[in-house]
Order: structure tokens, then C-alpha cells, then sequence
């Protein structure tokens, strides 16, 4: 018969066995929503911080910026950290009730890109972009104003250009040359262009130059790039479907800007804020800037975040 100090001993040990089986268990990965726009230089800078921290390598939820804070609000999905392309998205759809506040942290500025292939590229100027747009023979791609800022932004682009160009009718013409068939989501546009099914495409800058794409810049008057031009670019506005399609909203000219939060409720909360600080951070500004985004030469922050940017 066994002794009772024995089975004592050997419960002790089963029990010890299964503690140190709990410790080493491996943390969940951080869940990052993250805008189209920003998939690539955020993975970059994820990657580090995740290695940097002994961390899984983090999950990216890619969509355009108000499909994910839809997600959060509509559908009751709260990840670790929400990276848009617009604060406003933010700001309509998921403050106060989800979020407290949040960082700006990177620019960008809308480009015409096309490819060699391209009908009129060879005589496409900076000066007189619109005469090739809209001709006839030419297809034009763009996002849905609803789903992504990008879409939205690419309207009021057209808006400026005709005032800027003082060509009446403008904004009118280049929506005739992107009709619905051509209003797709920013991976397609991509990929329609390369396939030379369309000839030019409404996109942010870094997108095109991260998948080699020709970029045509506009004038600074149009492509909401200098936050020194805020006020001329809210001289455009546009009214859009709001959170339920009895609703609208109006949305104004504005520079682009990405912004950061860390949600409310979100499910790994200290370690999303850490991720967060090091995203803006210098070290993780300058990964982002590596892969092409535009980063800011201080970041902002709006609402309550200053105590876990401040943390150590």
C-alpha cells in the first residue's frame, strides 16, 4: 500500500506541472483593424514591435476605415488597436461610446496613378490632368465615398479642381468618366490598373508607389496634402449616407491625416497601448516612413490619451 506522503507528494507535483503548463502558455496575438491604406508600413512596424516584445506576430483586419469602425459599433467586434485614415471616422462613428480619443500620426495626399498603358499618358500634365480624364476612351477608377475616406475625398478633389481650374462643369464631367462599374475597393483599382482594364485611379500616394503604379501629383490646391490649405480645402463639402441609410452626413474638405486608438474595451489593453506608443513613437515613425508613409514630424494627440503615451 502506498504511502499517504507519497500521493501527497505526487498530487504536489501534478499540480506544480500544471501551473508552469499555464505560464508558458503564449499570449494572443493583438488584433489590429487597420485601413487599406495602411496595411503594408504597419506590418512593417507591427513585425518589430511584436519580436521587440517576445509577442505573436499581430492579426491585421484590413478594410476600408468605415467598414471597420462599423465593425466596432454595429457589430460589437472591439480589437486591440484601430488605425484609420481619417480621424472623422472616429470622431462620427465610434466616440465617446468606444473610444476616448486618439493620436495623428502620418499624412498623405491624393495622386492620379495610371501605368504606362494608360490612355493620354503621354500627354498627361499636372497642369491639365482633366483634359485626359475626361475624354471618351478613358476609364477611371475610384473607391466608394460610403465605405472608405479615399472615396469621399476623391469627390471633394473634383470639387477644388473645378474651382481651381475655373472649369465649370468639371466635377460633373469626371464623374461621368468613373461611373459605378468602376467604383471598386482600393485592391482592385490596383489590380485593374496593372491588368490595363482601367487607365487611371484615385489613390493615396503610398499606395502607388508600394506596387511600383506611375503617380501623377496634383496641385497642392486639390490633392489635401498642406495642412496650411485647411481652410481652402473646407470650402468643399459633400453630403453622404450617415449610420443608417435614412441618414447623412456632410463631410468637408480636409488634409489627410491617419490617427491611432486604442479602444475602450479593448481585450489585451496594456499591451495595445505599449504597440501604440511605439507606432508613434520615433522608432516606429521611422518604419512607417520606410515603407512610404508620409509620417508627421510630431504627433498629435486628441481626447484622453496622454497617460499611456506617457507611460514608460
Amino acid at each position: 500500500m502506498r504511502r499517504p506522503g507519497i500521493q501527497w507528494l505526487t498530487m504536489l507535483g501534478l499540480l506544480l506541472g500544471a501551473c508552469a503548463e499555464a505560464k508558458v502558455a503564449p499570449p494572443e496575438p493583438l488584433v489590429v483593424f487597420t485601413a487599406v491604406s495602411l496595411a503594408a508600413p504597419l506590418r512593417a512596424a507591427l513585425d518589430t514591435f511584436t519580436q521587440r516584445e517576445g509577442l505573436p506576430a499581430a492579426a491585421q483586419e484590413v478594410a476600408g476605415s468605415v467598414e471597420l469602425a462599423r465593425r466596432v459599433a454595429e457589430l460589437g467586434r472591439t480589437p486591440d488597436l484601430i488605425v484609420v485614415a481619417d480621424p472623422e471616422v472616429l470622431s462620427r462613428h465610434l466616440a465617446p461610446a468606444h473610444v476616448d480619443g486618439w493620436v495623428l500620426f502620418a499624412r498623405n495626399r491624393l495622386v492620379l496613378a495610371y501605368t504606362d498603358r494608360s490612355r493620354g499618358a503621354d500627354r498627361l500634365s499636372r497642369a491639365r490632368w482633366y483634359e485626359i480624364l475626361t475624354r471618351d476612351d478613358v476609364e477611371v477608377g475610384r473607391t466608394d465615398p460610403d465605405l472608405v475616406p479615399i472615396g469621399y475625398r476623391t469627390l471633394l478633389a473634383w470639387r477644388l479642381a473645378e474651382r481651381h481650374h475655373g472649369r465649370a462643369g468639371l466635377e460633373a464631367q469626371l464623374l461621368a468618366r468613373s461611373p459605378p462599374r468602376n467604383v471598386r475597393p482600393e485592391s482592385e483599382l490596383v489590380a485593374l490598373l496593372q491588368a490595363g482594364e482601367l487607365d487611371y485611379a484615385w489613390l493615396y500616394e503610398s499606395q502607388a508607389r508600394a506596387v511600383g503604379l506611375r503617380v501623377l501629383p496634383l496641385p497642392v490646391e486639390i490633392d489635401l496634402s498642406d495642412p496650411a490649405l485647411e481652410q481652402r480645402y473646407a470650402e468643399a463639402s459633400i453630403r453622404l449616407r450617415g449610420r443608417t441609410a435614412a441618414d447623412s452626413i456632410t463631410m468637408a474638405g480636409a488634409p489627410i491625416v491617419y490617427a491611432l486608438a486604442v479602444p475602450r474595451a479593448a481585450p489585451q489593453r496594456a499591451r495595445a497601448e505599449r504597440a501604440a506608443r511605439f507606432l508613434v513613437s520615433d522608432s516606429g515613425r521611422a518604419i512607417l516612413a520606410r515603407h512610404g508613409l508620409n509620417t508627421m514630424d510630431s504627433v498629435r494627440a486628441v481626447g484622453s490619451v496622454a497617460a499611456w503615451m506617457r507611460a514608460p
